[in-house]
This record gives structure tokens, sequence and C-alpha cells, in this order.
């Protein structure tokens, strides 16, 4: 039995039972990578009654994937901002090892790490699986989406959706419209991200679109004034946030994102926009050192 097969038999109706579709969402979604950005992904479609399928590389990580989406679910209900039960949910998700699992998905989201050769390479994969009328997005912060989907034999169906982590709590998805991107694709993202009850920001294709560019500025020049000695992290964050309103500080963001991301996109930046967004050697040197953020335990500040 596939997946498809398994979740049709647990299921027997599209609207998933105690949840109903949310009008404009797709019906099932397919999620390449269960990491933290993927497993968030994949609960904020299923809290709002889509079926999902996660693939993942093998057996483990899928088994973790399935772990981090029912955490998340169950944190929303404990919360209450979703209502029933567990099973509600997790009855219409299941993972996968195989991306022919993909095959009845209407839209798939990409959310592998930030590598463009890996990103390009799931992407053709992906594409080969999917029937010709679904949509296929990648959740990339910063690479060009218009150089992703190049080989892609259907662009005009490709698009960015950069979703921000955490994504169960994050209000904001920035659309990204890569130079071939149909306005049939723009259209139905924009009716995705009101069915996930969450406000588009669309963008041209353009190094680092516009959250990350900012974010990515204001976090460099946060990390240079730590690697100046002009004010501790915590002081500096404490600025932004009662200071300028930010609901956590450059510095905090920056742990909580990753260090290793931060720096991934920070060289990207500078690559293509220029010496303003070389990473300062703080950052090099703690990424060096494991010192990724909350996910290492230790960043700027001590997670442990």
């Amino acid at each position: 039995m596939n997946i498809e097969q398994a979740l049709n038999e647990a299921l027997g109706v599209k609207t998933g039972g105690n949840v109903p579709l949310a009008e404009g969402l797709p019906a099932t979604v397919g999620v390449l990578g269960g990491g933290r950005m993927g497993a968030g992904i994949a609960h904020g479609f299923l809290t709002r009654g889509a079926k999902v399928v996660v693939v993942e590389r093998d057996a483990e990580a899928a088994q973790g994937a399935r772990g981090r989406v029912a955490s998340s679910v169950e944190a929303s209900l404990e919360r209450g901002t979703v209502q029933g039960s567990a099973e509600d949910y997790l009855e219409r998700f299941a993972t996968s090892v195989d991306y022919a699992d993909f095959a009845f998905c209407d839209l798939v989201v990409e959310a592998v790490p930030e590598d463009a050769e890996l990103k390009t390479a799931a992407l053709a994969a992906v594409e080969q699986q999917i029937s010709p009328h679904a949509f296929l997005a990648t959740n990339t912060s910063s690479l060009s989406v218009s150089g992703l989907g190049a080989s892609l034999a259907r662009p005009e169906q490709f698009l960015g959706l950069h979703f921000f982590n955490p994504v169960p709590a994050s209000t904001l998805i920035e659309v990204v419209v890569a130079e071939r991107t149909a306005d049939e694709t723009l259209a139905a993202a924009r009716r995705w991200v009101e069915a996930l009850g969450k406000t588009a920001v669309v963008v041209r294709d353009a190094p680092g679109f516009a959250s990350s560019r900012l974010g990515v500025a204001i976090a460099l020049e946060a990390m240079r004034m730590v690697e100046e000695g002009v004010a501790s992290a915590e002081d500096i964050d404490n600025a932004m946030v009662l200071g300028y309103k930010h609901p956590t500080g450059p510095l905090r963001t920056t742990d909580i994102v990753g260090l290793d991301v931060r720096l991934g996109i920070a060289e990207y930046l500078h690559a293509t926009l220029g010496e303003r967004f070389a990473p300062p050697q703080i950052l090099r040197d703690k990424v060096a050192n494991g010192e990724l953020g909350r996910k290492s335990g230790k960043g700027f500040y001590d997670w442990s």
C-alpha cells in the first residue's frame, strides 16, 4: 500500500474528517525534508486541514520528522491555537523515503539545507515524480529562485515560499516570484498563504529577497558591535526589542535561526551584493567552534 492509499484509507474524505480543509489550500501537500523548517511547514498545512507527506533521506530521518511534527501539533493543542485531538491531525500525516510518494500531491515544498547544488538536484528529482498540474516551491531564504528553477521542465509552476522560523508562530510568508513564474502560480500562492492564516509579502527574485537581506544586514552589524566591544549581545538585543519593538533582538534571532545558516546566507550575499555583507570574524569563529546557537547549546547566548 502506498502513501496515498494509506492516507485515503485512514481518512476516507479529502476534508480531513474532523478538520475541514481551509478554503484555497491544496488538499494534499508534500514537504521534502523534515528538519525544523520542514516539520514546521508540514505542521502549518496539516493543522489547516490538508493531508501531508514528508519525504526524508532515510528511515531514521523520517522517524525524526514524524516526532517533530507530532510534538508541534501537540504543542499547538496545548496552547489552544488548534482544536480537536492529535489523532485528528496525525491520521492525515505520513512520512516516506520515496520521492514517488509525491505523485499525488497538489503542491510540494522543498525544505532541504541551504545549498544551491543540493536544492537544484532535489527540485529536479521531485519534478520528475509530481503530476503535470502540481506546483513546486522552494523554502530557500536567500538563494536565487530563478537559478534553482532554471533546469525545471515547468518553471512557470515554480516559485519561492520562504517560511519563517518557528513556522507555527510566524504570521509571515515571503512569496518570491522567479523570472518564469506564471501569474496563475502567484495567485495560487497568495491563496495558500491566506488559507494558512498568514500574510504574504511578494518580492521579486533578488539576492536575500527582502527579509533575509534586511535581517542579515542588522545581524551582521550587531555581531561587529559585539566583536568591537561596543556592548554585550544582551544589551544590543534589548536596544532593538525595547527601542524598535523587535520581538527578539538580532543576535538572539541568529541563535534561533542557527549561526551556520546565517553564515551561509551572509557568504552568498557577500558574493552577490558586495562587501557590506562580509561575515565578521566572530561569526566565522563561532561556527568553526561548533557554536551554532540554540541547536548546539551555545551561540551568542548559552542555551544549555
